[in-house]
């Protein structure tokens, strides 16, 4: 199957649904909605994802991890996954993104195919389980055998840029069998880079930052209450600029 397009788009990472206003607004095509920022994001809440879904006109695709830390759940938590599949199904997603891992850190092709013939017709965005993975290219194969439609990928690396040289194999080796979205560290200094190195024709960022605290009064004896982070709309304005 041709997953691909002439033109390169963006999805913005999203923590909250200010920052999925602003993914829209400034040109972005998709947006993954995630909780939890700090631990590289957890499933949102109900009334977060339905607010997103009634307020979103471009694509929504949260994530459903439904904790930190590996991919490699129980019976449980796949129950869980499963749950928010149905809801996500409920409020009109247009895909999810999910991983699904083994003891030994490869690609669980059993659970993996399962959750995206649970997700159908929605769309399925392998996430950066696959960057954990001990061999990238069985892990394509393993990706592309269960059915998912792209991999959101650093190249194994902290961070794209760091990782350039295996996304841009990669993306040579799927061809048109799956898309390999470059995420991680991507900004606009270094999209158009990116892009002229591997071909990717579509890309993950954040542009987050911290958003100021508005209250008239703040206790700064008290500190944990956390950051709020929030897309930069100039940022987002100028990764969408760099690839079109």
């Amino acid at each position: 199957m041709n997953f691909m397009s002439d033109k390169a788009i963006l999805e913005v990472c999203a923590f909250n649904i200010q920052s999925c206003l602003i993914a829209e607004r400034a040109g972005a095509a998709r947006v993954e909605l995630c909780d939890n920022p700090l631990e590289g994001g957890t499933t949102p809440g109900y009334g977060t994802l339905k607010q997103v879904r009634d307020k979103l006109s471009i694509k929504l695709y949260p994530i459903l991890r439904p904790r930190s830390g590996n991919y490699f759940y129980d019976a449980d938590e796949y129950e869980i996954i499963r749950k928010d599949i149905e809801l996500c199904k409920q409020i009109g997603c247009d895909g999810i993104s999910v991983g699904a891992a083994t003891i030994n850190a490869e690609i669980d092709t059993e659970w993996l195919k399962r959750l995206v013939d649970w997700a159908g017709p929605m769309g399925v965005t392998c996430n950066r389980v696959f960057d954990g993975t001990p061999d990238p290219f069985k892990a394509l194969e393993d990706v592309i055998a269960c059915g998912c439609e792209r991999i959101l990928t650093s190249g194994q690396e902290s961070s794209a840029p760091e990782g350039i040289g295996l996304i841009a194999r990669l993306i040579r080796e799927a061809g048109d069998s799956i898309i390999i979205m470059p995420g991680a560290g991507v900004k606009s200094s270094n999209i158009e880079d990116l892009k002229k190195q591997t071909g990717a024709k579509e890309f993950h960022a954040s542009a987050r930052k911290i958003a100021g605290n508005p209250l008239s009064y703040i206790n700064t004896k008290v500190s944990d209450y956390g950051n709020v982070y929030i897309a930069d709309e100039d940022e987002v304005r100028l990764l969408v600029q760099r690839i079109s």
